[in-house]
């Protein structure tokens, strides 16, 4: 199945506020066309980074989740492409490529009952299926030379990222998840919190690293299941950070980048680990906005960082301000990462 939806020039100046004396972000991007083949046109593109939207909400309700993560996508495009283009932020090292559209699939789950047995089976059936989409884009994209970065969704599409990632490079993979969660719990069919486990248990994930942990949210397999993998696993947690005062953030995110760094990595943010973000798992307790943009700027430093995926945002659509609050933040993480 191809449910990748291209954006081309009149669809990206939809999103654009052109304003005289000003030069738009949107206006520089790189697009792509109906003429030529995605390959061709990558491999002539002078963008480095290929931005690729997943407005999906069903890897969430396959880990049933509540919220909506799909209205991200579009409040991010829609301040990302009105940011000024100057000399901190340049659009021509950015192509967008599109989103993957998965409406039809989402239809489907709207129709079942997730919390019968039945019903949980059948959407991760479905999330089974859009790792496949996810994989076969990412690894197109990656094989091409370019740095993917992709807009969720839920954080169930790490793992079809991972392994996109590992079969364009022909190696697993580096990642560090800035994150509430382990996202390792049991393989009992693909969803939200389970992505980790399956890309380290095929082989596609290398070393992991948790940033951010939140202690009151692991369950004691976990626990074992890191102890007995300590070598490839290793947390940092948000008590140990700002509760305890027993390790220093700065410390500890040299610590984690030293653990990546010599092989290719690839940078995870799950938004539920931002204090007070419109999230499923919305926390007062979490990392504020400077530090996760302070991180994220630090750890794209380095010819071995392979993608950035920033999930599980769940603006209400009915909130502007809140979607223009998202979209900004997420805007701010994607020009970080590219400069």
């Amino acid at each position: 199945m191809n449910k990748l939806v291209t954006y081309n020039l009149p669809k990206i100046n939809s999103f654009i506020r052109h304003r005289k004396g000003e030069v738009k972000f949107g206006e520089k991007v790189g697009y792509v066309h109906d003429n030529d083949s995605l390959d061709s046109q990558f491999e002539v593109s002078k963008a480095s980074y290929v931005l690729l939207g997943i407005p999906e909400n069903i890897g969430i309700k396959a880990g049933l989740g509540e919220k909506d993560a799909t209205f991200t996508w579009n409040a991010t495009l829609k301040t990302l492409l009105n940011t000024q283009n100057n000399k901190f932020n340049k659009g021509k090292k950015l192509l967008i490529l599109g989103h993957l559209d998965f409406s039809e699939e989402a239809q489907k789950v709207a129709d079942l009952d997730v919390n019968s047995e039945e019903g949980h089976k059948a959407v991760k059936q479905i999330v089974d299926a859009i790792d496949k989409e996810v994989t076969f884009w990412i690894h197109k994209i990656v094989g091409c030379g370019k740095i993917p970065i992709i807009i969720g969704g839920g954080q169930n599409n790490a793992y079809g990222i991972i392994k996109g990632c590992a079969l364009a490079k022909n190696m697993a993979l580096n990642v560090i998840n800035f994150d509430a969660h382990s996202d390792l719990l049991k393989m009992n069919g693909r969803h939200s919190g389970n992505g980790f486990s399956y890309a380290l248990k095929e082989g596609f994930l290398k070393r992991y690293y948790i940033f951010g942990l939140q202690e009151n949210h692991i369950p004691k397999y976990v626990l074992s299941n890191i102890k007995k993998n300590k070598s490839n696993i290793k947390y940092t947690t948000f008590e140990e950070l700002f509760i305890r005062y027993e390790k220093g953030i700065d410390f500890e995110l040299n610590k984690a980048f030293e653990f990546l760094k010599t092989s290719a990595y690839g940078l995870e943010i799950d938004c539920d680990a931002i204090t007070n973000f419109p999230t499923d798992a919305t926390s007062m307790n979490g990392f504020t906005t400077r530090e996760v943009r302070k991180a994220v700027a630090m750890l794209s430093s380095n010819e071995n960082t392979t993608y950035l995926h920033i999930s599980e945002a769940t603006p209400d659509p009915e909130n502007k301000t809140e979607l223009q609050q998202v979209g900004t933040f997420i805007s701010c993480l994607i020009t970080d990462f590219i400069r």
